[in-house]
């Protein structure tokens, strides 16, 4: 079987419609966060490689419904969208790699309809001029006017690979203009907590930034120059210098 499939595929195609979500409440909390204050605050992990957004200016947090389809067949985005609930992100990817544009301007407005917090693409994306037009919020790894048949039946809801991560149906995805970063859901309320640390600590630096400080004291980073022998010639040669 395919690496894109994670723990608990099955070879049968199937939809499972019941899968367990975040708890709404933290997924609130941590939409408040951008997606690299999240990133940092779980320690660097789960960013989506190669997924960019098609409209800029927008963000979404919400948890994952997958659908895995086969190359060239987007069979299993319609499926996938019966099963998707208010606040949900559509998370799409393909047996094999893929630059097909899979999604456009008529399922993005049943998408709308549906309540969908957004939707992230590991292929591509169609009729980009009406997707932005509406303001709909996706995230995909290419733009292809390249169509899709509707023949090969895939998976809802099982584990898959998008943008080289690991998701899992309930997960957590966020989205911004700078990509998409997933947080599995036990550690949903540790990377809240640590993404409100670094806002706070930030929120401090910014203030001694503002007034006029370096980096280089406010980080400490005189220190990290200091230990890996970093020198200024320039003050050693300087007039005056005592020898």
């Amino acid at each position: 079987m395919s690496d894109k499939v994670g723990q608990g595929f099955f070879d049968a195609p199937a939809v499972y419609e019941k899968i367990e979500r975040s708890d709404p409440e933290l997924v609130r909390q941590l939409s408040r966060f951008g997606v690299s204050t999240i990133h940092e605050a779980d320690r660097r992990r789960g960013y989506m490689h190669e997924i960019k957004p098609i409209v800029s200016g927008l963000s979404i947090c919400g948890p994952a419904v997958t659908s895995l389809d086969h190359t060239g067949d987007n069979l299993m985005i319609h499926a996938a969208l019966e099963v998707c609930q208010p606040g949900d992100v559509l998370v799409v990817t393909t047996l094999s790699p893929s630059t097909h544009g899979m999604f456009g301007d008529l399922l993005a407005t049943s998408c709308i309809a549906r309540g969908l917090a957004g939707v992230i693409i590991d292929a591509g994306a169609r009729d980009v001029r009406d997707l932005r037009a509406m303001n709909f919020p996706i995230w995909t790894r290419t733009i292809s006017s390249q169509g899709t048949a509707k023949s090969n039946p895939g998976w809802v809801n099982v584990p898959v690979i998008c943008g080289q991560v690991n998701v899992r149906p309930g997960d957590v995805i966020a989205a911004d203009d700078d990509g998409v970063v997933v947080i599995p859901k036990e550690r949903l309320e540790m990377v809240v907590a640590a993404a409100q640390a670094r806002e706070d600590n930030e929120a401090k630096a910014r203030e001694r930034f503002a007034r006029g400080e370096l980096s280089l004291d406010v980080v400490n980073l005189r220190l990290v120059l200091e230990r890996f022998g970093v020198r200024y010639p320039d003050r050693e040669n300087s007039p005056g210098k005592q020898s």
